[in-house]
């Protein structure tokens, strides 16, 4: 099962919606489903028996083939945290002659970083020169996980989705501290939507890509992970409570445009394209700021 977000006024279905008006969406092969009552993914998540809600949602129905790419928002519009990873792949790690950690490197994001899988990017005038690619699997949290081990964090997931953690290089490097280079307004592109995990069937495989252009610049197995999603959440657990609708970002692999020699860094014009295997693609204009 998939769910997604769909925005409504000049989207899926402008039929005297407000400007902001978005709804849940359950995404058959070939219709997006409305499911009643909710906005978006993470009111759905906050529900015990959102899966059911999910399942037999019978609402609107829209033809994926007439969804236009910009009514596609992100699955959760604002979740309460996004808890981003640092060195996680454990070729990358190696490659570069460190020792594999034994704990996770971890740092923030806040709601207002993220856009749909298909809007633009738009690079600020004054952070626009060192804006580097990060492709990423999203871990979306489904249930609250406090103190957990592993085994019952696992049983919280709800799904899996796609994201790209744009980074501001020169802003990040101004201090040892990451935050500011990481969470710039509507840099973040996530979806297109949550690829449910079903009950230990896990739909976590197969291959992340990353392309500029159609170039492939970034390419790993995701079972590369040095901590996988069961781990990550339950260490975040282990620091603070995890609700409904939180997002883990895992990390990113080898082929980041900072540590190329010479650096290379994403430009107006340019498509960003981020792909995880069984989860979707993101598609991204980068623009200048206007």
């Amino acid at each position: 099962m998939r769910l997604g977000t769909l925005r409504l006024r000049g989207g899926a279905a402008d039929d005297g919606a407000s400007p902001d008006a978005t709804v849940a969406v359950r995404v058959d092969d070939d219709a997006a489903v409305e499911i009643p009552g909710f906005a978006d993914v993470g009111a759905l998540l906050g529900t015990g028996d959102w899966r059911e809600r999910a399942a037999t949602a019978d609402g609107t129905r829209h033809a994926l083939a007439e969804i236009g790419p910009t009514a596609w928002a992100p699955p959760v519009l604002r979740p309460s945290k996004i808890v981003c990873v640092g060195l996680n792949y454990r070729a990358h790690i190696l490659e570069m002659g460190r020792e594999l950690p034994t704990h996770p490197t971890l740092f923030a994001k806040y709601p207002e970083a993220l856009i749909g899988p298909y809007d633009p990017i738009v690079l600020p005038a004054h952070a626009a020169d060192a804006v580097d690619w990060e492709g990423e699997v999203a871990v979306v949290v489904g249930a609250t996980a406090r103190r957990l081990d592993e085994a019952a964090a696992q049983a919280t997931i709800a799904g899996y989705a796609v994201l790209n953690d744009v980074t501001m290089r020169d802003h990040q490097y101004r201090t040892p501290q990451w935050l500011q280079g990481k969470t710039f307004e509507a840099t973040t592109p996530f979806g297109p939507w949550i690829t449910v995990e079903d009950g230990g069937s896990h739909v976590l495989t197969g291959e992340l890509a990353t392309s500029v252009d159609g170039e492939r610049v970034q390419h790993t197995a995701v079972d590369d992970m040095v901590f996988g999603p069961a781990a990550l959440v339950a260490y975040v657990s282990q620091i603070l409570t995890l609700r409904p609708g939180d997002v883990i970002a895992t990390g990113t692999p080898g082929g980041v445009g900072h540590a190329r020699t010479p650096p290379r860094y994403l430009a107006p014009g340019q498509t960003l394209t981020t792909t995880v295997s069984g989860l979707g693609e993101l598609r991204n204009a980068i623009v200048a700021e206007a």
